[in-house]
């Protein structure tokens, strides 16, 4: 995608289209033709409950620049959101927020002091032009079916039999963990399902432990579902969007169970994982554009969080000096909060170092981002993280690579770089915008988390997926030998290897994107695209089968796409993938032949009366734990279809197989 503009109303034009919807205002407009017209009187609060309603809702507004928020907006608020200030969220996060938990921030939240001043009206108004949507009641809280009797009650946490990012990257689930082997992996049935409130996105990785569901959404609440009826413990309102998954792990003496996530205006928070009340909060960054999207490590008592940014998308304003964030993990203590270590990608802060055609200062070298769960692992005090593309010229060694740190000190140990010369920022999706890099990328970023694969012959690997399609396998001691290389994927934007790969034993399980879009103006060859997944020896590299999925979506789904960019849960004998097509999908372990699937956009009504229609299935995967697969459907934004399904699946009870 590339668009002609380059003028000042980069904010409207670019944020609006690439980010808060990447599209979405096409996807919703047809919907929202057909919505009912929105109530006469803007104080009378309706509720929002299905998606239809939302997209209606999302698209009534009306021309942007002739809302009233604009210019207070303007008076009042971007002098701070769009001035480069470290600690105010750049504008481009707060379009992404829902207009509730916005409102909330203004009224009774970190900006009550600032907007003081101003009646509720015009923080109405303030709060509809940044989100483009409608506010509704401020104060209504999520529609809930809440949990009586036992079923409130929580199981003890067993961090043994905690899996899945956070705990570990692999992404494998033993099946006495699962509670489910082959024969119950292809009977599944949906046991219930929650309609996120008002949601066009569904991306938090869920967490199954204690007899519950953990998971965060995009409104900011965090929920503690009972596992077994769907049912919520407790709820929690986050400032943000909680895109990443729910850590849990035991804190202090007490050992209390505690739940463990950030938002995507880099708050870290640490709340009761059994009552859901807040114990701390800090910031993992005081950039404007931070945002914690990787789902934090937790080992003995320690956080080890990844810290990524949206400045990317900021650049694309070609008066924005670009750029001051670089990636990095910090390592937080789990009682308090307070940070024992932090590691950068890129080891010096960048410097002016040029001025582009239009007289804005370069700072380089930037970026390289920490997006995704890093690999702990405590015995060779170890820990091992990706980064992505610098965001300004000249690209470094840092940006595209494999680094490995002291998991007690944060030390440097060795770094490989798997893609070199890439910076990119979305100022080169536009046509002559001289925030570009020279470079112009390829964005091919080291995304998805590295593996440590143990052998069983006195050898460990770590193997890495590029989203240009590769993986390869390197030492862990140094990082420098590369065993070896397997090209998988065509490559793209979205992947190549995305969001995550599994590891079963010396299996790895590769999720192949391959969507179709542009480079240097060009579309990339869709006939050289292989969507799907494949299995490969981690010895060698060789590929074990590959299931190149077909094109299902039929007219009518413009988002729709065959690939698979969320990552992928491996149990003994099967792997679980979420495809963008919005189907579900169990393989074969050993031979890829599909066993078990499921339409994730049909519409079904969620625990809390509130429709449930999955979509694209992207950033978090599938979860396996108790008797259950859980999953989270819907990935509004850049060019994938919406939705706001979190769907709960176990094999069908003697009882109900009796009432047949």
């Amino acid at each position: 995608m590339r668009t002609l503009t380059t003028s000042r109303s980069w904010s409207a034009a670019i944020v609006i289209s690439i980010t808060t919807a990447m599209l979405l205002q096409i996807q919703i407009s047809n919907a929202a033709q057909a919505a009912s017209a929105p109530p006469e009187s803007e104080s009378a609060p309706t509720a929002l409950n299905s998606m239809d309603e939302q997209y209606a809702w999302v698209g009534d507004l009306g021309d942007r620049d002739a809302l009233p928020g604009k210019p207070l907006y303007q008076a009042h608020c971007a002098g701070c959101h769009e001035a480069q200030v470290y600690k105010a969220p750049h504008t481009t996060w707060l379009e992404l927020m829902s207009p509730q938990v916005l409102y909330r921030s203004v009224t009774e939240g970190i900006m009550q002091t600032q907007a003081a001043h101003l009646s509720k009206e015009q923080k109405q108004h303030i709060v509809e032009y940044i989100t483009q949507m409608r506010l509704g009641d401020p104060d209504a809280a999520p529609a809930v079916t809440w949990c009586e009797g036992s079923d409130r009650e929580f199981s003890v946490l067993d961090e043994t039999r905690l899996t899945g990012w956070g705990h570990d990257t692999s992404r494998y689930v033993a099946p006495e963990v699962a509670g489910l082997g082959r024969a119950e992996l292809g009977r599944l049935e949906l046991k219930w399902a929650f309609g996120y409130p008002a949601s066009t996105r569904a991306r938090s990785q869920p967490t199954i432990a204690m007899g519950a569901v953990f998971v965060g959404s995009q409104d900011g609440t965090v929920y503690a579902f009972d596992l077994e009826t769907g049912c919520v413990r407790w709820t929690f309102a986050a400032r943000a969007e909680v895109r990443t998954g729910i850590t849990l792990g035991k804190r202090g003496p007490d050992e209390i169970p505690t739940a463990y996530f950030g938002d995507i205006i880099a708050n870290l928070y640490a709340i009761d994982a059994e009552t859901g009340e807040l114990i701390w909060q800090t910031s993992a960054d005081d950039h404007h554009s931070a945002t914690l999207t990787g789902t934090p490590a937790f080992a003995e008592g320690k956080l080890y969080v990844p810290v990524s940014s949206l400045e990317v998308v900021t650049a694309a304003d070609p008066e924005y000096a670009c750029c001051t964030f670089r990636g990095h993990v910090l390592a937080v203590d789990s009682n308090d909060g307070s940070v024992i270590w932090d590691s950068y990608s890129i080891p010096n802060p960048p410097i002016s170092v040029a001025k582009t055609r239009a007289g804005t200062r370069v700072f380089a070298p930037s970026g390289a981002p920490v997006w995704t769960s890093p690999t702990v692992d405590v015995a060779r005090n170890l820990l091992i993280f990706g980064t992505g593309e610098n965001y300004s010229s000249p690209a470094d060694l840092n940006s595209d690579a494999v680094i490995a740190v002291r998991l007690d000190t944060g030390e440097r140990l060795w770094s490989r770089q798997t893609f070199p010369d890439d910076a990119w920022n979305v100022a080169c999706m536009m046509i002559d915008n001289p925030n570009c890099p020279e470079e112009d990328g390829p964005d091919y970023d080291q995304a998805s988390s590295p593996l440590l694969v143990d052998l069983g012959d006195d050898r460990t690997l770590v193997v890495a997926g590029q989203k240009d399609g590769r993986v390869f396998a390197l030492d862990w001691e140094t990082g420098q030998t590369k065993v070896w290389e397997t090209k998988l994927g065509r490559g793209s934007i979205q992947g190549g290897v995305h969001f995550g790969m599994a590891a079963a034993g010396s299996t790895v399980f590769v999720p192949i994107n391959d969507m179709n879009d542009t480079r240097n103006g060009q579309w990339l060859d869709p006939k050289k695209a292989r969507p799907g997944v494949s299995a490969i020896d981690a010895s060698t590299g060789k590929v074990l089968w590959s299931h190149v999925q077909r094109n299902v979506c039929g007219e009518g789904r413009p988002f729709c796409d065959p690939g698979v960019s969320a990552p992928v849960t491996a149990t003994d004998d099967a792997v679980v993938a979420g495809h963008l097509d919005g189907f579900i999908r169990i393989y074969d372990s050993e031979t890829g032949d599909i066993v078990w699937s499921f339409d994730t956009a049909t519409s079904v009504t969620g625990t809390n009366g509130v429709i449930a229609k999955g979509g694209s299935m992207s950033g978090s995967g599938p979860a396996l734990g108790e008797g259950h697969l859980v999953i989270n459907s819907g990935y509004g934004l850049y060019n994938h279809e919406a939705g706001n399904a979190l769907l709960v699946f176990a094999p069908p009870s003697e009882e109900s197989l009796s009432q047949r």
